[in-house]
């Protein structure tokens, strides 16, 4: 038996070496993201009870979870929600952060400062964050009430977590400020990988600041904002942590997004199947709703 030459054993060693990268990855996404994935879509057909968990035993329903969260009264509501919050906090965090970016974007000193300092409420944890905001937004001691009342901008305090019209902007506002810092990191780097020669030239031939923003900023930037748009959709529609700690999803339901009413089917009430349900019905309209913005967004890049 000959054994291999050297240079069939190099040729073998570059066609294993890319496998040998991508093979534990593969089985990472494949545990801890593809298994999750079909678990939970396996027991949205199933009564998956606590009982379960001691006797294995899951009967399969169908449709079942998938009739009774869609037909429930508050599966509407929910579902509105969870629009006006998402549409709410990604606009605001995309306005505010394109701002941000656009003003740091000049020169001046301690801007690299105040750019770090910027990435402060991305980088704390959210329940630190939601448990603060909770402080300052309480209707009798809160920060805000007593500088609105200080300022005599309100002689009592308005009830922004425990009033149902207030509620659902205050956790809108919580996340737009938490979202804040990726939006402008995001756009300030896509800012700055426009060619300064084109604003030179733009000056040159006499174009005003929303003239430049409209023929060289905005397309040039339409790659960044579409990452930050669509990743904020898709972050957004799963925010759980800042409602629970805010709100918990009150008052009357008033804060109660799909996020949260799958949590609570699936640990307050321990209605397993109907909380998978709910899960997989916010992860396709998550997938909807890229696609959408994406389609959309080809289409505007089109000459």
């Amino acid at each position: 038996m000959t054994c291999p030459s050297a240079a069939t054993r190099t040729r073998l060693r570059e066609l294993l070496a890319p496998w040998l990268f991508v093979v534990p990855a593969a089985v990472y996404l494949l545990l801890f993201f593809g298994y999750p994935v079909v678990k939970n879509l396996v027991s949205s057909f199933q009564q998956y009870t606590p009982v379960t968990f001691y006797t294995g035993a899951a009967p399969f329903v169908g449709l079942r979870n998938y009739a009774e969260i869609l037909s429930s009264g508050l599966f509407s509501q929910t579902l509105l929600t969870t629009v006006l919050f998402t549409a709410g906090s990604v606009a605001g965090q995309f306005l505010l952060g394109l701002a941000l970016a656009l003003f740091f974007r000049r020169s001046f000193p301690l801007g690299g400062l105040l750019r770090s300092l910027l990435l402060l409420p991305w980088l704390l944890p959210l329940v630190v964050s939601a448990t603060t905001w909770k402080w300052m937004l309480d209707t009798d001691d809160g920060v805000v009430n007593n500088a609105l009342r200080t300022f005599h901008f309100a002689s009592s305090g308005i009830p922004w977590l425990t009033g149902t019209s207030q509620a659902l902007m205050s956790v809108t506002l919580v996340n737009i400020w938490v979202g804040i810092p990726f939006n402008t990191a995001i756009l300030y780097i896509g800012l700055r990988n426009i060619p300064a020669q084109l604003y030179e030239a733009a000056d040159l031939d006499g174009a005003g600041p929303v003239a430049t923003f409209r023929h060289i900023t905005w397309p040039l930037l339409r790659p960044a904002v579409s990452v930050v748009l669509v990743l904020g959709v898709v972050y957004t529609l799963k925010v759980l942590d800042i409602i629970l700690v805010v709100t918990g999803g009150g008052p009357a339901d008033a804060t109660q997004t799909l996020a949260t009413q799958s949590y609570e089917l699936s640990f307050q009430q321990f209605e397993f199947g109907r909380g998978a349900a709910m899960g997989n019905v916010l992860i396709i309209l998550s997938l909807v709703l890229a696609l959408v913005f994406l389609r959309a967004d080809r289409r505007g890049a089109r000459p």
